[in-house]
């Protein structure tokens, strides 16, 4: 089987799992008990905190830790809504979003809050004169993730950070989850900044909000303070120490990792833009690691069933995304029906082989010509 869908899950590193099993077995205690065993626990929870926060410049007390990305990102979103309603219900975001975005929005869109989608540039970028149009003094927040999870557009978080500095009740939110531990990140003018381990080789089951120290929410989950008072539950001490561990490693090996993504990137590129009706929809602000394509008279279900079927293992859109609709962040860029119902979306990893995008590429070519005419 050859994988090509890494933007959705990667395989947990050695790592990060010892990590996970030495902790797991070692630490029984809850981290929150106030007996020794219990303060062991804390003792090794607040370590892989203090870890996590030296790797991202962060401080420790501002990080909060849930079950995962989607969870991480209602938090912010709906925990900041609630608390700051009352300077306003206005939101800005975008159509790029992972749907636990986009869903977030929804369900506050149905509790009377205020929905606007700012525009994409051809290049895949937030137009910032169109955000400071859309700016009002009633906007509470700004949701924009820092890498898209179809298309890959790498946005420019710095400046967006510049122009929300002008507008004193207006938060920041951040879904970092496909660029921690794949590229530089610079989130100090983010206030609320969102991720998961299981993007860069750790565990499912855990997920990181950074929220910073003056930033109130409204708590989603209730049940005590536990490590915060705005996310209660048991810390999964062993998933958070895996965590750490992971971060760590993906930062040591950042550069040299996308350094053979890149390679397979460009590979990839040359090869697919030979063909009439392929359309390469990442662009020149697109990280490697996700390269989105549409090709004409397609249907993406079928081409990804067939390459399937050959053992291939690749998307047609974000894996939370329902089947048989248009790819949201492919239309907003595009402005084409067509070519958003048609996308294939190949993920890459520094594990990616050669030989295996030389498979992938046979394979496509004999797809492309069994099925479009």
């Amino acid at each position: 089987m050859i994988y090509l869908d890494y933007a959705a899950n990667t395989p947990v590193c050695e790592e990060a799992l010892q990590t996970f099993c030495a902790v797991s077995r070692d630490y029984i205690a809850n981290p929150n008990s106030p007996h020794p065993l219990g303060l062991a626990a804390k003792e090794r929870l607040d370590a892989a905190t203090e870890q996590i926060a030296d790797i991202l410049h962060v401080k420790p007390e501002e990080i909060i830790y849930t079950s995962g990305a989607s969870e991480s990102n209602n938090l912010a979103i709906k925990g900041a809504a609630g608390q700051y309603q009352k300077y306003g219900k206005h939101i800005i975001t975008t159509w790029l979003e992972h749907s636990s975005v986009n869903g977030a929005m929804a369900a506050l869109q149905e509790r009377g809050f205020e929905i606007e989608y700012v525009d994409i540039q051809e290049n895949g970028l937030v137009d910032l004169e169109h955000l400071k149009e859309l700016m009002r003094d009633d906007t509470i927040l700004v949701s924009v993730c820092y890498v898209d999870s179809e298309i890959g557009i790498r946005q420019q978080i710095g400046r967006i950070a510049e122009l929300l500095a002008e507008y004193p009740h207006c938060l920041f939110h951040v879904d970092a989850t496909q660029a921690v531990g794949k590229i530089p990140l610079e989130i100090s003018g983010a206030d609320l900044v969102t991720f998961a381990p299981h993007k860069f080789y750790g565990l499912n089951g855990c997920g990181v909000l950074i929220k910073k120290e003056n930033v109130l929410l409204e708590p989603q989950i209730h049940g005590g303070t536990s490590t915060t008072p705005f996310r209660s539950g048991t810390p999964a001490l062993g998933l958070i120490a895996s965590t750490a561990q992971a971060l760590e490693s993906a930062e040591k090996n950042r550069e040299e990792r996308c350094e053979i993504v890149s390679a397979m990137n460009r590979i990839l590129r040359d090869a697919l833009k030979k063909y009439p009706k392929v359309r390469i929809n990442s662009t020149a602000e697109s990280v490697p690691y996700i390269l989105n394509i549409s090709i004409a008279g397609a249907k993406a279900e079928q081409f990804q069933s067939e390459l399937a079927g050959r053992g291939i293992c690749l998307s047609t859109k974000s894996a939370c995304c329902a089947a048989n609709t248009p790819s949201r962040p492919v239309y907003a860029l595009t402005k084409d029906r067509r070519a958003a119902l048609s996308t294939l979306r190949i993920s890459l990893s520094h594990l990616t082989t050669q030989e295996e995008i030389g498979i992938f590429l046979k394979a496509f070519d004999e797809c492309y010509r069994q099925f479009v005419k």
